[in-house]
């Protein structure tokens, strides 16, 4: 979404209010968590909705129940 709109990590990291590491542990899947907050500053900025920039996969443990 963020090539998409054409803009960097460090300019939504501005807009947003995170800083650069936190936003890129986000990007990478990483993250154990987000809050809403942040997800809606994200979405505010990249103009989109929380399905265009995320996706669920289950974890391993509940893969196996």
């Amino acid at each position: 979404m963020m090539a998409k709109r054409k803009i960097s990590l460090n300019e939504l990291s501005q807009k947003v209010g995170i800083t650069n590491v936190n936003l890129s542990i986000l990007k990478t899947g990483k993250a154990k968590g987000i809050r809403f907050e942040t997800l809606a500053a994200i979405c505010k900025a990249l103009d989109c909705q929380p399905g265009d920039i995320l996706e669920f996969t289950a974890n391993v443990s509940e893969k196996s129940e």
